[in-house]
């Protein structure tokens, strides 16, 4: 393998890679699966934290499989997903969603927790109905946390994304990695893997803007 791998090649690998259109292809259907996966997690996730925060039977019946969830791999699940959806983008997404959904979980809990119970009784005096309650006080309070737990959530589902686009799929930048080394093109996988970490910052630079704008 390390015979196989020239340094000098990347720049040619990375013109291959772009002239057969690979890099863009497989780097948005990596990044839908990843918005599909995300978004799932966060219609999850958010309620579940809700819940979590505002019930207390809820949060100690709950607090048990939260915990034993949160502390299984999401890849662990790859066999179950597999099965359940066979091959294709949906068990990519619902590993994605797996990878995901407890810091979304969490810090919306963790939200609720720091809600001050004053602006929920001025709401109450004020005849807010729950809904409203939810609308005007509760969403607006927890929004940065929200945010923060999209932000790691992020991070956790590109790096659980790779090795679950090697499962069968035929696209997707951790497709791109398989098929590269079973070519023995060393220099083609190192340039994908590259990529995959460019996007990653780029995503988290975004993440961060958005969440700091949204706190002014």
């Amino acid at each position: 393998m390390l015979a196989a791998f020239q340094p000098e090649r990347l720049p040619a690998a990375l013109g291959s890679l772009w002239e057969r259109g690979v890099i863009l292809q497989d780097a948005s259907t990596s990044l839908w699966r990843l918005l599909c996966g995300l978004a799932l997690a966060v219609v999850i996730g958010v309620p579940l934290g809700l819940l979590i925060g505002f019930s207390k039977p809820f949060k100690w019946a709950s607090t048990p499989p939260v915990q034993f969830l949160r502390m299984v791999s999401p890849l662990s699940w790859a066999p179950v997903a597999v099965a359940l959806f066979g091959v294709g983008h949906a068990p990519v997404i619902f590993l994605v969603a797996a990878a995901a959904v407890w810091p979304i979980t969490m810090n919306t809990a963790a939200g609720v927790a720091a809600l001050d119970p004053l602006h929920m009784r001025v709401a109450r005096t004020l005849g807010a109905t729950p809904w409203e309650q939810v609308r005007t006080v509760v969403l607006p309070s927890i929004r940065p946390y929200v945010m923060t737990g999209v932000r790691l959530a992020l991070g956790i589902a590109w790096v659980v994304i790779v090795p679950a686009e090697m499962l069968g799929v035929s696209s997707g930048l951790g497709y791109e990695i398989l098929n590269a080394r079973d070519r023995l093109a060393y220099d083609e996988m190192l340039v994908v893997i590259i990529v995959i970490g460019l996007i990653g910052i780029a995503m988290d630079a975004l993440a961060q803007w958005l969440l700091r704008d949204r706190r002014r």
